[in-house]
């Protein structure tokens, strides 16, 4: 048959799987009692309860097969007081004193271990009946020597009530604590949120700006590029003067302005038509030279005072063959 130990649910957070204690091992006191009724050793074949390893036999927290029901230890061990039981027909009488130990000897052993594993004691460990070194014949001399078990029960609910009083201390420090935290928190959420919406209205006012320029910007080029109707109609006079004959840049603004039309009306007309200058330049020569006959410097001369650049002008002869 395999024995393995059956830790309590409630040491199992604190221990390895297959945990397997060694013979002094003590379990924390702030994992609490095992359950009346648990087995601490069990059949690993069954999983029925079965008795600790004899090498356990000086380890009262380990050497107890199932765990039992206190309170009523206690009041069985009470009532073998009471009754005055005696160890055996023809044995020698025990003393008053030694009666009550042997009596309740068990009893006191499993209380003071279940006190203790539930929080009992007032020095913050394990209590010294169940510590590392002690027997369970440890335990029953001190039972034998003691006249009032009652007293060390009354230390341990004493001892129980204040680990209750801490307990629930510091739960309400933890609650009071988290309470700070969620309200900081909530605190930096809403400034992060208020900057956010900040940063967005800005964004969207400097938006609003750029658009509104540029439209304003468009709408002023789109005037520019319509002109007025003085404009418009020196557009019109400088397209029919190319339709009957050619002129320089230069040459064409001054016949609006002789037409009447100011120097600034007649430029942003010039301006705006699709005109090659060269080739105004080449038909201007090959006028010249339909009624009159020039040498090639003389024409280009020619073409130049018609306020043709030199280099139209160079162009522009350069076409006729001279």
């Amino acid at each position: 048959m395999s024995i393995r130990f059956n830790p309590p649910p409630a040491w199992r957070p604190y221990l390895p799987n297959d945990f397997n204690p060694d013979v002094a091992w003590i379990p924390e006191r702030s994992w609490g009692a095992p359950p009346v009724g648990w087995p601490l050793w069990i059949d690993s074949g069954t999983g029925q309860a079965a008795e600790p390893p004899i090498e356990y036999s000086q380890n009262p927290y380990l050497f107890i097969s199932v765990m039992p029901d206190w309170k009523a230890e206690e009041s069985a061990s009470t009532e073998a007081k009471q009754n005055g039981q005696e160890a055996g027909e023809g044995r020698k009488r025990l003393s008053r004193g030694k009666k009550i130990g042997l009596g309740v000897a068990s009893g006191i052993v499993i209380i003071m271990i279940i006190a203790a594993l539930s929080g009992g004691g007032d020095d913050g460990g394990i209590a010294p009946v169940a510590g590392a070194s002690a027997s369970p014949s440890d335990a029953v001399a001190s039972a034998e020597n003691s006249e009032d078990p009652v007293a060390a029960s009354s230390q341990d609910s004493q001892a129980e009530e204040s680990a209750k009083a801490a307990a629930e201390a510091k739960a309400e420090e933890e609650k009071a604590a988290a309470s700070s935290e969620a309200a900081a928190e909530e605190k930096a959420q809403a400034e992060a949120d208020k900057k956010a919406e900040a940063e967005a209205k800005e964004k969207a006012e400097k938006e609003a700006k750029a658009k509104e320029k540029a439209e304003a910007e468009a709408a002023a080029k789109a005037e520019e590029e319509s002109g007025t109707v003085s404009q418009q109609n020196a557009l019109g006079k400088a397209a029919d003067y190319l339709d009957y004959t050619a002129f320089s840049k230069s040459g064409l603004v001054d016949q609006l302005e002789f037409e009447g039309f100011s120097k600034s009306d007649a430029t942003w007309a010039v301006e705006r038509l699709d005109v090659d200058w060269n080739e105004q330049a080449a038909i201007k020569a090959a006028d010249y030279l339909d009624y009159s006959s020039f040498s090639k410097s003389g024409l280009i001369d020619q073409l130049m005072f018609e306020g043709f650049t030199k280099k139209q002008a160079t162009y522009g002869v350069g076409t006729t063959g001279l």
